[in-house]
Formats: structure tokens, C-alpha cells, sequence
């Protein structure tokens, strides 16, 4: 059995809907998260400033010598992962690939929608995990920018405003007839209702927090690294700007309040020493 925390990263504050599943899950784990909300959001950045952050927010993480590393940011997960994967000593795993694998399975050879930040549909990642396992497969990409500003105004699904944006996104994907729709950031997961009411209930709708966090399970059973059964898992967050908002407003990730929170200067994390790789 292995008491070392799981360590989860972010942008900012949507990676905390990734701790909420791993809390469902894996209730005897302890958690450690970063969001990095000085720097938010990472969607509108250059794939060279996305692996930067990436690589100085999981550097700060590997203080707290956690077992597992999960890119809960969307955007680092299509930008930076063969960059983590290389540096970093410990395990991780990021949230495309679970969700790729979660679609294509509901998907039965019918179109798949992914819906993300700009970065995310930008980068191909999701089409080239899909097609990774379903060559032939038909996906179909959208950005929906206004998503992530209205979680974090703190307006949900029965808003109007939340309603119109909805439409004005998702009308071109009924159209082309998808089955699944793929939540391809981990803000999105808030507007679910919203998305669900919009689209109909025939079209099935991947959360990628959810099934990345049944990807941990499974990686740590497999190696034997599971905290022991019937503790209780503690987590502590780490936050590099606003720690009360980051409170104020995580809560409504976590459905539950959001505790110990404590901000990193910018000097504990930024410009960090490169990372011994994991194969020194």
C-alpha cells in the first residue's frame, strides 16, 4: 500500500471537478492540487508557453513526492504530454486519452463531437486518440470559448444567458447527427444540464474528469499502489493568485467546501530546476 498523495494540475479552478471523481473513487487517497490561477487560462496560450507552465506546476507538485502525477487541464494534456511523460519521475496521465476511449466505446462507429477551449480543438489531440483506436472514425470539433467564463461568473445551466451560448454552439453538431459529445474541458462538466437539455437524450455525453479518474484507479491497482482501504484520504490545494475566490468558487466544483488552500509565491514554483527525466 502507498500513502504518497496523487498529485492533480490545472490552469486554475475546472481540474477540482477531476479531484471530485478521484474523491468519489478513490475516497482513501490523499490529494494534492495546483491551480495555477495567476497564469489562467492556459487555452489561450502558445504550445510552448502551455508546456512551460506544465512543466514548472508539475515541478512544484513533485515537492509534495506524490505517487502519480493527472494533468487535469485539458489544454496540457494535448500540448504538453510527451514533454511531462518524459520529464517527470513519477507516473502521468492525463485526461485525453481516457476520454477518447470512453467516446469510442459509447460511439459504435457513430459520430463523435469533441467541445473545448480553442487550444484544445486547435491542438487534434482528442481526433488523433480517437482515431488512434477507431481509424475510420468521424469527429467533429468545436470550440465553445464563452463556456469557461460563464462557469466562473458562477452562472449555471438554468441561466439564459448559459442557455443561448449553448445553442449557439451545440446546433451545429446536431445537425451533423452526433452521438457523443465529448466534454473536452474540465470547466464544461458545470454546464452538463445545459448541454444534456440542449443535444436530446440519444446523444450520450463524456465527462473526461470522470473517466481519467477511473484511469488512476486502474494504473494504481495495477501497480499495486493503493492507499490502504478504510482510511479517509485527506487533500490540500495550492493556488498561485486569489486563494479566497479560488475557495469562493472551487466549491461548486467540489460540491462540498473547499479547504486548506494555501498560495505559492511565484518564485516557489516559477523557473524551477529541469526535472530529472524519468529514465535517469
Amino acid at each position: 500500500m502507498n500513502a504518497r498523495p496523487i498529485a492533480v494540475f490545472d490552469s486554475g479552478l475546472g481540474g477540482l471537478s477531476v479531484i471530485r471523481h478521484l474523491r468519489q473513487v478513490l475516497p482513501q487517497e490523499n490529494l494534492v492540487y495546483f491551480g495555477d490561477t495567476a497564469r489562467v487560462p492556459y487555452g489561450t496560450k502558445s504550445r510552448p508557453t502551455v508546456i512551460h507552465f506544465a512543466l514548472e506546476t508539475a515541478g512544484f507538485l513533485l515537492r509534495t513526492e506524490p505517487k502519480l502525477i493527472v494533468a487535469a487541464c485539458n489544454t496540457a494534456s494535448a500540448l504538453a504530454m510527451d514533454e511531462l511523460a518524459a520529464e517527470l519521475p513519477v507516473p502521468v496521465i492525463g485526461v485525453v486519452e481516457p476520454g477518447a476511449r470512453s467516446a469510442v466505446r459509447l460511439a459504435q462507429g457513430r459520430p463523435i463531437a469533441v467541445i473545448g477551449t480553442e487550444a484544445t480543438v486547435s491542438s487534434g489531440a482528442y481526433e488523433r486518440a480517437i482515431r488512434a483506436l477507431a481509424p475510420e472514425q468521424l469527429v467533429i470539433s468545436r470550440a465553445c470559448p464563452l463556456f469557461v467564463p460563464l462557469v466562473e461568473e458562477g452562472w449555471d445551466s438554468n441561466h439564459p444567458i448559459v442557455k443561448l451560448a449553448v445553442e449557439e454552439y451545440l446546433t451545429p453538431l446536431r445537425a451533423q447527427g452526433v452521438h457523443v459529445i465529448v466534454l473536452g474541458c474540465t470547466h464544461y462538466p458545470l454546464l452538463r444540464d445545459a448541454i444534456a437539455s440542449d443535444v436530446g437524450p440519444d446523444v450520450q455525453i463524456v465527462d473526461s474528469g470522470r473517466e481519467t479518474s477511473l484511469a488512476v484507479q486502474r494504473h494504481l491497482r495495477e501497480h499495486d499502489s493503493l492507499c490502504q482501504d478504510g482510511t479517509t484520504g485527506s487533500m490540500h490545494c495550492y493556488v498561485s493568485d486569489n486563494p479566497a475566490l479560488f475557495r469562493r468558487v472551487g466549491s461548486r466544483f467540489l460540491d462540498e467546501s473547499v479547504e486548506h488552500v494555501e498560495l505559492v509565491e511565484i518564485e516557489r514554483y516559477v523557473n524551477v530546476p529541469r526535472l530529472p527525466s524519468a529514465s535517469s
